[in-house]
């Protein structure tokens, strides 16, 4: 999130309260803003339809099927988008930004034959729909996935209010469509949502290329072996399967789920506690990121610019040491403002289940989700940290742990009854954030010995570029 940090800083230098309120609302903004958008949208344009399609299953047809999309394409596009954000990072280190344009123009080719091709062979034999219909579930798909790699971009354009803007208008012209397509049932819904997703994603493209001038050729320099770290490939595609594998349990399971469209489940009992449960980290979220991009990113920049610049130890310690000062008060202010959202949701969980529509029966599950999610912001918060200090094989293991216990204690707590429900996602939860914070308290408390005896004797000052030409790297420490 490069420059997000001097606006957050710069925020809370007005040593006011109306300052604080607005950097926790830019830090929210940034962190959630498009996610709460886009859910939002998408809920609106179901309330909108609600009564005015026929017939009424036509509405859940809708949601269920722009949720597995969702899903879907986040899995697909996990391994790339981690990927690709390295390489447009060690460009920007390079000061070779203008490779990031053409690279970002492949990844989009790819992306978009990929996940084509594959919803294509996956949807057009598995739906009963209309061929409209299948046409506009592959089109959705591939426009979804294709906004997942450019938003890995949206933090180098440094125009935030912007980019919720961008999110904003997109999804009205969503809502604004399917509300006047809505006479044509699930095909209007869908062509609506896409016309909203399409906006975006032109959108997106032309705020990127505007703020990563170029060529406007394609290369696939970035799954070049000397310049690619697959590693960030397998995190991405580990972790988004972690946090969907509870969710699949649960729409696969036949008892616990019911067909919606095609072979797409939803699972009612599961779904809408977890969906509120969700709503009630934003706060946490967006407090860890203030003090991640405010204070952290900023003391770690030093830390490594210390280090090429010769600094004496002393400095590199007190520089360290204000590091782990602000991970401590991250942490700790994740306990405490989940802790608030807690307290809100256990006493206003009965009304928001009765304005939902929700039997009170479900109350227990939403307590148990909130505790869960609240584990997955802690485990988030490591993981993020260790992404700052180059540890990929450490995130690696952290989110496979995440994943095989997400996977396993789901299915475990499923053979144990209703009455476990939601403890399984809860589970993996806390054991991955126990697993983690120990190792991440290791790595900062040896950081400075790391930094230097990791490095090779004889380091290379010289690597080939994705065309053959050699590239001069700085030697010391590369972030």
């Amino acid at each position: 999130m490069a420059g997000i940090g001097f606006e957050l800083r710069k925020l809370l230098a007005r040593d006011s309260y109306t300052g604080l309120l607005g950097a926790y609302g830019y830090a929210g903004l940034a962190s959630s803003g498009p996610w709460v958008v886009s859910i939002g949208g998408v809920l609106a344009i179901g309330l909108l339809a609600k009564g005015a399609v026929e017939p009424a299953y036509r509405v859940t047809q809708f949601l269920v099927s722009i949720t597995w999309l969702m899903a879907c394409s986040l899995i697909l596009t996990g391994p790339l988008q981690l990927l690709f954000a390295r390489f447009v990072a060690d460009r920007i280190y390079e000061e070779r930004r203008e490779r990031i344009l053409p690279n970002l123009l492949g990844a989009l080719q790819v992306t978009t034959l990929v996940s084509g091709v594959l919803a294509s062979l996956l949807v057009f034999p598995s739906f009963d729909e209309s061929l409209s219909c299948r046409a506009l579930l592959v089109a959705n798909f591939v426009v979804l996935c294709d906004g997942w790699v450019l938003v890995v971009l949206l933090s180098g354009v440094k125009a935030y209010k912007t980019v919720a803007g961008l999110f904003l208008a997109a999804y009205l012209v969503s809502v604004g469509a399917a509300a006047a397509l809505r006479p044509f049932g699930l095909d209007g819904l869908l062509a609506g949502f896409l016309l909203g997703q399409a906006a975006a994603l032109f959108g997106m493209l032309a705020l990127v290329v505007r703020a990563f001038p170029g060529e406007k050729r394609v290369d696939f320099d970035f799954l070049d072996p000397r310049l690619a770290h697959y590693d960030l490939a397998a995190v991405g595609a580990i972790f988004y399967l972690g946090v969907w594998a509870d969710k699949a349990v649960f729409w696969l399971n036949p008892s616990t789920s019911a067909q919606v469209v095609g072979p797409l489940r939803y699972s009612v009992i599961y779904d809408l506690p977890l969906f509120f449960a969700y709503l009630s980290a934003i706060p946490a979220m967006a407090a860890f990121f203030l003090r991640l991009e405010a204070d952290f990113a900023d003391r770690c920049q030093s830390f490594f610019e210390s280090v090429r610049a010769g600094a004496p130890l002393h400095q590199l310690e007190e520089i360290k040491r204000g590091m782990v000062d602000c991970v401590r008060r991250g942490l700790i202010e994740i306990v405490k403002v989940q802790g608030v959202a807690l307290v809100v949701v256990f006493a206003a969980g009965p009304a928001m289940l009765r304005a939902a529509g929700i039997s009170p029966l479900y109350l227990r599950l939403l307590y148990i989700d909130v505790a869960a999610v609240s584990l997955q912001v802690l485990f988030l918060a490591v993981l993020n940290v260790l992404f700052y200090l180059d540890q990929r094989k450490t995130a690696l293991i952290l989110s496979a742990i995440f994943a095989a216990g997400n996977l396993a204690l789901t299915l475990l707590t499923q053979r144990l009854g209703p009455g476990w429900y939601g403890f399984g996602f809860a589970a993996s939860a806390l054991i991955a954030w126990a697993v983690g914070l120990p190792i991440l308290s290791r790595k900062l408390e040896r950081l400075e010995r790391d930094t230097f005896m990791l490095q090779p004797l004889w380091p290379e000052a010289r690597r080939a570029s994705g065309d053959g030409k050699p590239i001069l790297l700085r030697q010391g420490v590369r972030t």
